[in-house]
């Protein structure tokens, strides 16, 4: 019978948070190495301790805990990652074989088909078309590559989150990388890969970071560390076009098209044309020159995070919450340039609507030159 996490802790089943703590606590002093302890048992108390933390009731399951590593599980943290290191080392070497293999049929202009990695370590099929475009079929794993082309995605795209040393990096000295019917087929990017297309545009599916709790490297107990994985995607004379971001994401473009952005998302960008109706917390929306953005669904932008933060080129910030507390008609009319979309007796509100990089510039401006006017004739409006 599986042994529950508040047996583990020796704790009845539904313990308060202070006792899950304090029998936390006492059993690590006792197990911990660095008083004779076994470092298996350690181990076992720790993750029962955090599992309970987020109201899981058991440990992973060996499948779990497989389909977490992504590549290999065991028994032991240290041999997960050192198997680990070592598979994605081999998918690497392979993908820098794919990376040559690729250039030389460039050269030459000539087609070919061919398989990379093993049924071990996770394969992939590339072929280099007539047109010059390269297609990739197959999840890639770990590694980098530049090709000098479009590329033609059909597959998920991660990078290993236990190594520094093999993460996924794709570049594109020309053209444009996009994934077949993403959409329809639920392809997704993660986990900190890059993509950069340094002269042509992005299409994609859903895009994902990470961010890992690691133990304090002074070997603290019960003190965590956050490590951050991020996924970036760049075109910078480009557009990139993606269904969602989500946790940890950072996406530069000239132009932006993307559906909901939600936690920890950054992105740059002249041209920004959000279909959704989510921006939550900590998205920082930095716009260019003479940028706007437009919001295209039919919600009023109160449903809009508070704490996500517009950023002009000049430094210029604006929190979303000092927008939609005011009116668009505190705005001057010759920054209104399409007038029929707005009333100007309401606040933000849907059927779409602009922003641009203009009105936000003299957004400060205009409300201090009212602000002096009014006191000035002794009118005060709260």
């Amino acid at each position: 019978m599986v042994e529950s996490n508040y047996e583990i802790l020796g704790i009845f089943d539904g313990a308060s948070k202070r006792e899950i703590q304090e029998a936390f606590r006492k059993l690590a002093l006792e197990h911990h190495s660095d008083r004779g302890g076994s470092e298996e048992q350690f181990k076992k108390i720790k993750q029962a301790y955090e599992d309970l933390k987020i109201g899981k009731k058991y440990p992973d399951s060996d499948k779990e805990k497989q389909r977490k590593s992504k590549v290999f599980s065991g028994d032991d943290e240290e041999e997960i990652r050192r198997r680990n290191k070592i598979i994605a080392k081999e998918l690497s070497q392979e993908m820098k074989a794919a990376e040559e293999w690729a250039a030389a049929l460039n050269r030459v202009n000539a087609t070919g088909t061919r398989l990379f990695g093993s049924k071990t370590v996770g394969e992939i099929e590339l072929e280099r078309k007539a047109n010059g475009a390269l297609s990739i079929k197959g999840n890639y794993l770990a590694g980098s590559i530049i090709y000098d082309g479009p590329i033609i995605m059909q597959g998920n795209i991660t990078s290993p989150s236990f190594s520094d040393e093999y993460q996924t990096n794709i570049i594109l000295t020309q053209g444009d990388f996009k994934f077949v019917n993403p959409l329809e087929n639920k392809y997704k990017i993660d986990n900190g890969a890059k993509i950069l297309a340094e002269d042509g545009d992005i299409i994609v599916g859903n895009v994902f970071g990470r961010k890992d709790k690691v133990q304090d490297p002074d070997g603290r107990v019960g003190i965590y560390l956050t490590k951050e994985h991020r996924t970036e995607l760049s075109a910078p004379k480009g557009k990139i076009v993606l269904e969602n971001a989500v946790n940890t994401v950072s996406l530069n473009a000239d132009s932006i098209v993307v559906l909901n952005l939600e936690d920890d998302v950054n992105i740059f960008a002249k041209e920004i044309l959000i279909y959704g109706n989510k921006i939550t917390y900590d998205v920082k929306i930095h716009l260019k020159k003479d940028g706007i953005i437009r919001f295209f669904e039919n919600y009023s932008i109160q449903s809009l995070s508070d704490d996500s933060v517009i950023i002009l080129e000049n430094g210029k910030s604006f929190r979303l919450h000092d927008l939609k507390t005011k009116k668009i008609h505190d705005l001057p009319d010759e920054l209104l340039s399409n007038k029929e979309k707005y009333d100007k007796n309401d606040t933000m509100v849907g059927k779409g609507f602009t922003i641009t990089y203009s009105m936000l510039d003299n957004f400060h401006k205009k409300h201090s030159e009212n602000k002096t006017w009014k006191t000035k004739f002794g009118i005060f409006s709260k």
